[in-house]
């Protein structure tokens, strides 16, 4: 921040802080420019800082501020116009579009001063000669504004039917503000059409298209377009996130969360904007977002969640029941000072709509990281319910238990609560403490004792033993693997002699024998985590499950425990030929077991075993199989599924299908698995894996703002202890990419060189050279050549040290090119791009070269010679003596006829680079004064494409990149000739 001491030295402070983010700092800034300006004693210099102030305070939140210097600015031009010059001029007249919506936005400001500003605006315009289109388009925000929807349809199609002029808004913001009518009038699906050049990137501004992806996201919402209302949502954000001035799209945003499920993220967006609850320069801007703050508010209050603290006005602790009241008061406040002033209730009436929306989707999954919100305190369980509807329940609770059926613990646990001073038979109370032992697990031990005896005093000496024999397992589950076969010893011979003599039934003694198998499997598991499995612990286990088999072989009919045990054997057989190495026949009999759950009924008991299945398939490299059966375990599990479950069977889904190339549904499941992750609990661990892949599939899709906003959100829970190193340096290196490609290069550098510093202790260091080498390009992009400088010498260096001739090259290449725009560097750069060329030439020279390694190496040494006469055409000062620049000439000339040799030794398929570096040899025969050798070079290449294949007769090709190349060269050809021949 030196010393303003001449007009120069003003502009060059000026362009610096308009680069500044915006905000208060960058106005105070701009403000001290003015005082300097005013201390040069140049009209000028006054009338540029002026400019520069009110650019300033219009792109912030102190938009109030405007009115001063435009005054000034005004009074300037009146009074002296010679002063200006064309641009600040021109300029003058541009931001009175500016003064006219800033005094709307203003209630103080009377109507009646805003249309007697607007007619001064179409005065002036008339005067200079302008068109009356964006005098037109004023007098359409001024109608909208307080509603009068009659006079805003005559100025809106007076304004499309004015030619548009120097004075008419970007073709972008036009477009905003002709589709959010449309919206406004319910007209969605036309408001998308008419915004789709914004959003498709055609049309862009300073704002735009920031402020259209905000405005889309109800309308897209409105007309079922989830998927692109998601996608600009995360495009958007990434926009105006740090734009100070956009308060209004950000309201959009946090709007869009409220309506979407996504509470969580929409205080996440208030948290990162607390200036925006207070900050008054913008009195429209704020009633907007003050009014999706009531919104989002009442929302989570009707979720039982009105006494969770919440962002909210610094200085106090929030509830959600407080902001809403405090926020809606607010609002309404400023809604009604618009309304006396404009003397409709208009703006109130919008104000109170969009606080009262209903949700418009139960839940849209984003893949961006968030809180998960708390949920409402459960409430007390119902009284007891009066003995007459015991008997149902018990009925209900009985028909669930023998039907396997899910929520039959549950079912019991409410006849206990219903029961509770009621006597009832034995029967009922073991079930009763049966079902209440197996909630526990190993913690109801005791209590499976005590159902076995009230089994055996109904009558039931088989389920006695099957009781008991559950209360072993858990054992089992506990540890205590040993004292669990001890305690299974007895009621499994038990119940064998019961069965002979007709004691009891095969679904008992299948309940035994099949907890005796499990009991065994355990202590197979058990042994495989202590080191190897001994043959005879194999075989002990295989014999008891085959023994159930054996049992229930026949016998299941109808009856779905049966079925169950028949179903679950196989699929024990099936882990214990996993044990022993024999993964097909572990998988064949794993779908087994999934399709006997599915025959009995059951298809939620196959959920597990078919993802078993597919882990095993997708190491078989039988990928259709681990698809199918992923996607039958969701089919099936669907209703049933804990969170966590859903989150891992999506995220193997996903991975599945990224490897199969199917990017897009693969990113489907792991936006599901993220969302579910969330849900779950597990963002930080299983859902940042989800959305390092999400990040990755959409890269993948070329959606690269979706993809840098996901990334961005996992990497703060991307941890090397967690998910491994591995997956950091990948999502540091796909989210540069991202950026690389939005044009933040600056920040993809910053993740390259991260993801370098990672990937530096890896053995092998051939992703360290190419990322070194990309944080090189990004520094090189934004503007940081002595950064990139050393980053590209680091990259030299690892490709030396792996061996990588093409990227040593490429490297001193891309060093050449950055001497070369140095002050002084014309000779470092000559040197750099000979020492490329002598790598390549080092390399051909080797003892052995295969020949495809050959061909390689030959084509990138004549892409040297081409860049080097590239870089030695360019290294000829204007400003130098005639003799240097012809010699800088010749000398390129001389490379560029070296590329031409190599490319023409690599036949056809180096057609395109030859005659590429053809005609850049004619533009130097011509510049050197040589018309005939350069008129020679277009003719050759002409004639290299007379025999081209997809060259017709009638001189045309057919489409295709390498035919637009080939029609490119020769129209290079005929126009070198036609100015040769001019």
């Amino acid at each position: 921040m030196g010393e303003i001491t001449d007009f120069d030295a003003l502009r060059r402070a000026m362009a610096e802080n308009g680069e500044q983010p915006e905000g208060p700092a960058r106005n105070a800034r701009a403000e001290q420019l003015l005082a300097e300006a005013e201390k040069l004693n140049i009209p000028l210099a006054v009338i540029e800082a002026l400019g520069h102030q009110l650019k300033v305070y219009n792109y912030s939140s102190e938009k109030d501020k405007m009115f001063v210097p435009f005054a000034r600015l005004l009074r300037m031009w009146d009074e002296r116009p010679e002063d200006f010059d064309e641009y600040e001029a021109h300029s003058l007249h541009w931001v009175f579009k500016w003064m006219s919506s800033g005094m709307l936005d203003q209630p103080h400001i009377p109507l009646a001063s805003i249309e007697k500003w607007l007619g001064e605006m179409e005065h002036r315009y008339r005067l200079a000669g302008h068109s009356e289109r964006a005098v037109r388009s004023v007098e359409f925000t001024v109608a909208a504004h307080v509603g009068d929807t009659a006079r805003a349809e005559r100025a809106f199609t007076a304004w499309l039917a004015a030619d548009r002029d120097a004075m008419a808004d970007c073709h972008a913001c036009e477009l905003n503000g002709q589709g959010w009518w449309r919206a406004e009038q319910g007209r969605d699906a036309e408001a998308l059409r008419l915004w789709a050049p914004v959003l498709e990137g055609e049309f862009t501004c300073a704002h735009e298209p920031h402020a259209v992806l905000a405005s889309s996201l109800v309308p897209l919402l409105r007309l079922g377009r989830l998927d692109a209302a998601r996608a600009n949502h995360l495009r958007g954000f990434r926009l105006v996130r740090a734009m100070e001035s956009m308060r209004t799209a950000y309201a959009d945003h946090v709007e869009f969360c409220a309506l979407t499920g996504n509470e969580a993220r929409g205080l996440e967006l208030l948290a990162e904007r607390p200036a925006y609850f207070t900050d008054a320069g913008h009195p429209r801007g704020k009633l907007e977002f003050l009014s999706v703050v009531t919104l989002l508010m009442d929302r989570l209050t009707g979720l039982g969640l009105g006494d969770s603290q919440v962002p909210g006005p610094a200085g106090r602790t929030w509830t959600a029941r407080e902001l809403a009241a405090h926020a809606r008061a607010e609002a309404l406040d400023l809604a009604g000072q618009f309304d006396r002033r404009n003397g409709t209730t208009y703006v109130s009436d919008q104000a109170r709509a969009r606080m009262a929306q209903e949700p418009l989707v139960e839940r849209l999954p984003l893949g961006v990281r968030a809180a998960r919100q708390a949920t409402a305190p459960a409430a007390p369980p119902p009284p007891a319910a009066p003995e007459t509807d015991l008997t149902a329940l018990i009925a209900e609770a009985r028909r669930l238990s023998d039907g396997l059926q899910p929520n039959a613990v549950e079912a019991w646990a409410a006849v206990a609560r219903a029961a509770e001073g009621v006597e009832l038979d034995p029967r009922d109370q073991a079930e009763i403490v049966d079902h209440r032992a197996m909630d526990l697990g190993p913690a109801g031990l005791d209590l499976f004792e005590h159902a076995a005896e009230l089994y055996a005093t109904a009558g039931d000496p088989g389920e006695a033993l099957a009781a008991r024999t559950r209360g072993a397992f858990m054992r089992a589950l506990a540890g205590d693997v040993e004292g669990a076969l001890a305690a299974v010893a007895g009621p499994y011979d038990e119940a064998l002699a019961l069965y002979a003599e007709d004691g009891t039934g095969v679904r008992q003694t299948a309940s035994v024998l099949m907890g005796r198998a499990r009991i065994l499997l355990r202590r197979v598991q058990a042994a495989e985590e202590e080191g190897a499995v001994p043959t005879s612990v194999l075989a002990e286990a295989e014999a008891a499950v085959r023994e159930v088999l054996a049992l229930v072989d026949g016998r299941a009919g109808e009856d779905v425990r049966l079925g169950s045990r028949d179903a679950e054997a196989r699929a024990m057989l099936a882990e214990l030929a996993a044990h022993a190495g024999d993964l097909p026949r572990a998988a064949e009999l794993f779908a087994r077991a999934a399709e006997g759950f599915v025959a009995a009924g059951l298809p939620w008991f196959a959920v597990e075993y078919q993802a078993r299945l597919a882990g095993l398939a997708h190491h078989l490299g039988d990928i259709g199989q681990a698809e199918w059966a992923l996607r039958a375990a969701l089919t099936h599990g669907e209703p049933y599924l804990e969170a966590t479950g859903r989150a891992q069977l999506h995220l193997q889904l996903a991975e599945v299908l990224g490897g199969t190339g199917q990017p897009e549904e693969a990113a489907e499941q792991a936006l599901e698995a993220a969302h579910w992750a969330d849900e779950a609990g597990a963002g930080p661990t299983l859902g940042a894996w989800a959305r390092h892949l999400l990040g990755g599939f959409l890269l993948r899709q070329g959606r690269w703002a979706e993809a840098a906003a996901v990334l961005e959100s996992a990497l703060p829970d991307l941890s090397v202890d967690t998910h491994g190193d591995a997956a950091v340096v990948q999502a540091q290196w796909w989210l540069g990419d991202c950026l690389s490609e939005l044009g933040e290069h600056r920040e993809a550098a910053g993740h390259r060189l991260r993801a370098a510093e990672l990937a530096r202790e890896w053995p092998e260091q051939q992703d360290h050279a190419t990322l070194a080498h990309l944080a090189g390009e990004s520094l090189g992009q934004a503007g940081l050549p002595d950064e990139a400088d050393r980053a590209y010498t680091r990259a030299g260096e690892l490709w030396r040290e792996v061996g990588d001739v093409h990227g040593l090259v490429r490297s001193l290449r891309a060093r050449a090119w950055l001497a070369l725009r140095a002050e002084g560097g014309q000779d470092e750069a000559r040197e750099l791009m000979a020492e490329a060329v002598r790598e390549c030439g080092e390399a051909l020279g080797a003892d052995f070269v295969a020949d495809e390694a050959r061909q390689r190496l030959v084509a990138e040494l004549g892409h040297t010679h081409r860049q080097y006469g590239d870089l030695l055409a360019r290294s000829a000062a204007e400003d130098a003596e005639d003799e240097t620049i012809q010699a800088a000439l010749e000398d390129a000339l001389a490379q560029m006829t070296e590329a031409i040799v190599v490319f023409a030794s690599l036949g056809d398929e180096a057609l395109h680079s030859r005659t590429g570096a053809e005609l850049a040899a004619g533009w130097l025969e011509a510049d050197l004064s040589r018309p005939d050798r350069a008129a020679a070079r277009a003719r050759a290449v002409l004639a290299a494409y007379e025999d081209y294949e997809p060259y017709e007769a009638h001189g045309a090709y057919d489409e295709g990149e390498d035919d637009e190349t080939a029609e490119a060269r020769c129209a290079e050809a005929r126009q070198m000739l036609q100015v040769l021949d001019d």
